[in-house]
C-alpha cells in the first residue's frame, strides 16, 4: 500500500488522515456537480455539491439540497458510497484494497491505520480491519433485510431494495441521510415501530465502537471487559435511558410533536429522539416543533455524541465519562479519578478536558460567526446548527436550507473539524510529549 510520500516527509499519520478526508470530499463534490448526478440532468452548483459531499464523508446529514428529489439514483449511490467511506474511514478501504491486491502492509501504514481505527496498539490491526468490514456488511445487510419488509410493499421491489440498502448504510454510519423527499426524514414513519427501532438499533451498533464489539463478541465475564468498554457501555446506557425519559416528559403533551400519539408511539418516538442525536441525524417528530427543553436536551446529546473508534462524532462518551468521574472524585476528595477499581492516568484526564474545551470553543466561535452572517436566524437555531455540524449529527431547525454562502462554508468547516479535528488534536498530543526536564516551582491561584 503506497501513499507516494517521500521517506523524509514530515507528515504525521493524523495529518495524512486529515488530507485523505479532504481528498475524498473534493472528489465526491466534483462528481456530484456532474449532470448525471442530478435528477434534472443539469449541473449542480459546486458549493452545494461540495456541501453534500462534506456532509456525507463526515457522516453528518445536513443538506442544502433534498437528497430524495434533487439527486438521481447515480447521485444517491455516490452519496451512499461517500457515507460508507466516511463512516468506516478511507484507511480501512485502502487497507482492504491492499489486502485484496496482495500488497504488503508496512509499519507506517499500520501506524496510520492505528490512528484511523483509534486503537491502543498496532497488533492485529489488519485482522481487525477484516473483522470490521465483515461485521459492517453483516449488520448493514441485516438492517436492509428488515427495512425491505416495509419499503418493498410501499415502493416496489427495485426501489424498495435500494431504499433499504441506502437507509441501512446511512443509519449504521450515523449519517442521517434519507430518500423520502421534502426534507421530511422519518416523520412519515412516526407510527412505524419496525422502521424506527431498526434505525435505532443500527445507530446504536454503529456508535458503540468496533473495539467494544470485538470484546462483546469474545465476552466471557464482565470482570474481563476492559475499562474502556465498561465506560462506553455505562455512559451509552445512561444517556439512552435518561434521554428517553426526559424527552418523553418534555414532548408527550406537545401538540406539535407527540400530543396526538398513543402511549406506545410516544415511548418509541421518545426513545428514537434520544438515540438519533447520538450523531445520526434522523428525526421522526418535527424538530422545529419541539419544546425549548427538548431542543436543549438534543443539543447536549449532540455534543456528547457516540464512542471512540465508531462511526459517530461528538466529543465521545468516554470523554464525558472521564470528566464526570473526575468531578465526582474531586468532590469526594480523591487524589485520582477512579472507576471500576481502575485509576485514570492524569494525562488522560488532561486530554479529556482539552477535547471538551476545544469542542466548546469551536461551537461558541462558530455560533458567534453564524449569528452575524445569518441575519434573522434565532440564536437557538444557530446554536443547534453548529452543534449538529460539530457532532456530525445532521438534524436542524430548518436553518441549513437558508444558509448564506459564508454560512455554508462555516458549517462545512465545522463538519470537517467535528469528524477529524478533535481526534487529530488528541492524537497529536499523544505523539508529541514536550518534556524539557525543567520543573518550575509550584504557584497558587484562587479558584471559584
Amino acid at each position: 500500500m503506497q501513499f507516494n510520500l517521500r521517506k523524509n516527509t514530515k507528515l504525521k499519520g493524523v495529518q495524512i488522515l486529515a488530507l485523505g478526508f479532504l481528498a475524498v470530499i473534493l472528489i465526491g463534490g466534483i462528481i456530484l456537480t456532474l449532470p448525471i448526478s442530478s435528477a434534472s440532468g443539469e449541473t449542480t452548483n459546486f458549493l452545494d455539491a461540495l456541501f453534500t459531499a462534506t456532509s456525507a464523508v463526515c457522516v453528518t446529514g445536513l443538506i442544502t439540497l433534498d437528497t430524495g428529489t434533487h439527486w438521481s439514483m447515480f447521485g444517491q449511490t455516490i452519496i451512499m458510497l461517500l457515507i460508507e467511506i466516511g463512516g468506516l474511514g478511507f484507511m480501512s478501504f485502502t487497507t482492504l484494497i491492499a489486502i485484496v491486491l496482495g500488497k504488503k502492509i508496512t509499519l507506517r501504514d499500520r501506524l496510520i491505520l492505528q490512528d484511523a481505527m483509534n486503537t491502543f496498539n498496532i497488533q492485529g490491526l489488519v485482522k481487525m480491519v477484516k473483522y470490521v468490514i465483515v461485521f459492517t456488511v453483516t449488520v448493514q445487510l441485516s438492517g436492509a433485510l428488515l427495512f425491505s419488509t416495509q419499503f418493498i410493499p410501499q415502493f416496489g421491489v427495485a426501489k424498495g431494495l435500494f431504499y433499504s440498502v441506502f437507509h441501512s448504510i446511512s443509519a449504521f454510519c450515523n449519517a442521517g441521510f434519507d430518500l423520502f423527499g421534502n426534507f421530511s426524514s422519518l416523520t412519515g414513519y412516526s407510527s412505524n415501530w419496525v422502521v424506527l427501532l431498526v434505525v435505532s438499533a443500527l445507530i446504536i451498533i454503529g456508535g458503540i465502537g468496533f473495539t467494544v464489539w470485538i470484546e462483546i463478541y469474545n465476552f466471557k465475564s464482565i470482570k474481563r471487559l476492559s475499562l474502556h468498554s465498561k465506560i462506553v457501555i455505562l455512559v451509552t446506557t445512561v444517556l439512552l435511558v435518561c434521554g428517553t425519559i426526559l424527552m418523553f416528559i418534555f414532548e408527550h403533551n406537545n401538540p406539535n410533536t407527540m400530543a396526538n400519539m398513543n402511549i406506545g408511539d410516544k415511548v418509541v418516538n421518545s426513545f428514537f429522539a434520544a438515540v438519533t442525536p447520538r450523531t445520526a441525524g434522523f428525526n421522526s417528530i418535527s424538530t422545529a416543533g419541539m419544546t425549548n427543553a427538548g431542543n436543549f436536551l438534543t443539543i447536549i446529546l449532540m455534543f456528547i455524541g457516540g464512542s471512540p473508534g465508531s462511526t459517530a462524532g461528538g466529543i465521545k462518551t468516554t470523554t464525558m465519562g472521564v470528566l464526570i468521574v473526575t468531578v465526582i472524585c474531586v468532590i469526594r476528595g480523591r487524589d485520582d479519578a477512579e472507576a471500576f477499581k481502575k485509576r485514570f492516568p492524569k494525562e488522560l484526564v488532561y486530554k479529556a478536558f482539552t477535547l471538551f474545551f476545544i469542542g466548546g470553543v469551536l461551537i461558541i466561535g462558530s455560533t458567534m460567526l453564524l449569528s452575524y452572517t445569518e441575519k434573522g436566524a434565532s440564536f437557538l437555531s444557530v446554536l443547534y446548527e453548529t452543534t449538529s455540524a460539530f457532532g456530525t449529527v445532521g438534524i436542524t431547525l430548518g436553518l441549513t436550507q437558508q444558509l448564506t454562502e459564508v454560512g455554508k462554508v462555516l458549517i462545512m468547516i465545522m463538519m470537517y473539524l467535528g469528524r477529524v479535528g478533535p481526534l487529530t488534536v488528541v492524537l497529536s498530543l499523544m505523539r508529541n510529549k514536550n518534556n524539557n526536564g525543567v520543573r518550575y516551582p509550584e504557584g497558587k491561584i484562587l479558584i471559584g
